[in-house]
């Protein structure tokens, strides 16, 4: 009886596009880019519940993040199915940072809700306004690093750069600034 040879495929397009990803070549993330965009974006909406704000800004970390974290894969589906658990990891983790910002504003206010607020016509107005005062107490560069990080949206590393500070150092210090504040 004849032996019957199954000649080898070679390596599948996922192979080609995931080595090459994982290996930093650009021309390999804007072809992922291009064929992955937008499925992961329809995912991310319903991940979300429709929320189209959330949805691109978990797209934009999970896209930095199959930058960064990478591998090779052979299959498809197991491609998609880690893509789709970057996805998930980056929408639960911005959340995460939502609900903490959310409580430190609330934990703010309530600290602030005994001040004068005679000329202050709401909620919002009082609030911003305790702030503001609880701002003019610090020191000019720890206000210069809780206003870049709350209110502005810079990300430590762009804080750490133009203090001249490490990652580390920013973020001990925003730290102990949340509890000061």
């Amino acid at each position: 009886m004849a032996e019957v040879v199954i000649p080898d495929p070679g390596p599948t397009r996922v192979t080609l596009l995931t080595r090459r990803l994982a290996g930093g070549d650009e021309e390999a993330f804007r072809e992922f880019h291009a064929q992955y965009f937008d499925r992961l974006y329809r995912f991310l909406l319903v991940v979300t519940g429709g929320r189209e704000h959330e949805a691109q800004e978990a797209l934009q970390e999970t896209l930095l993040r199959v930058a960064r974290y990478a591998r090779q894969f052979d299959r498809e589906e197991v491609f998609w199915c880690w893509l789709k658990a970057v996805a998930r990891s980056a929408t639960r983790d911005a959340g995460r940072k939502r609900r903490r910002y959310l409580a430190m504003v609330e934990n703010f206010a309530l600290r602030w809700g005994g001040f004068s607020a005679d000329n202050a016509a709401t909620e919002d107005d009082r609030l911003r306004a305790a702030l503001g005062d609880a701002l003019d107490e610090l020191g000019a560069e720890d206000r210069r690093l809780i206003e870049g990080k709350y209110l502005e949206g810079a990300t430590v590393k762009e804080l750490s750069a133009a203090a001249g500070l490490s990652e580390k150092a920013v973020e001990s210090r925003l730290l102990r600034l949340r509890r000061v504040l």
